[in-house]
């Protein structure tokens, strides 16, 4: 997928670091809540992505610790960086929210059902909504975290936003109180 190969590409673009520290810093940036991706897939990209010659992997052993591999981007990795950013900003932009197959058949369930669900997304939106305020508060002043990561959470911040009051029409709609 090109943009766990561009996540990938991107940290290493920074500094060079290790399968587990990639992991750790898309734990830390909250990547896998806006970008599908896991643990594994880090792991299993970093191979791909030395198998095709985009980064290097040199074996480090510091201290008594077990050894490493530690990846660094080539020049064909620095275009193949670029080739994606140009790639993924010109393509058409996808909205995939996993609970629109929920929506899509609501009115195939009998009306306690259906406030059910929709109840029980509502309850979710709100929780990511506390989820992303607590985030947002918690690094919109740490100089470390960097003004794209801080954008990101903006972004998600609007859209959950625009859910909830999505959520208030469709409950309207759908007579659900």
């Amino acid at each position: 997928m090109a943009a766990i190969d561009l996540i990938v590409l991107g940290m290493l673009k920074k500094e060079p670091m290790g399968a587990y520290d990639i992991q750790k810093l898309v734990e830390y940036r909250n990547i896998s809540k806006w970008v599908k991706i896991s643990t594994p897939s880090i792991y299993k990209k970093a191979i791909q992505l030395e198998e095709k010659g985009f980064i290097k992997g040199s074996t480090v052993k510091e201290g008594k610790m077990p050894e490493k591999v530690i990846y660094s981007l080539t020049d064909a990795g620095e275009k193949e960086f670029e080739r994606l950013m140009l790639e993924i900003a010109s393509n058409p932009i996808h909205i995939f929210l996993d609970f629109n197959a929920v929506i899509v058949n609501l009115d195939s369930l009998p009306f306690e059902s259906r406030k059910e669900c929709v109840t029980d997304i509502e309850k979710n939106v709100i929780k990511l909504k506390a989820y992303l305020e607590e985030n947002f508060h918690e690094k919109e002043n740490n100089p470390n975290i960097p003004e794209t990561g801080m954008a990101v959470l903006r972004q998600q911040l609007v859209l959950v936003e625009a859910i909830e009051k999505w959520i208030a029409d469709l409950k309207n709609c759908f007579e659900i109180d």
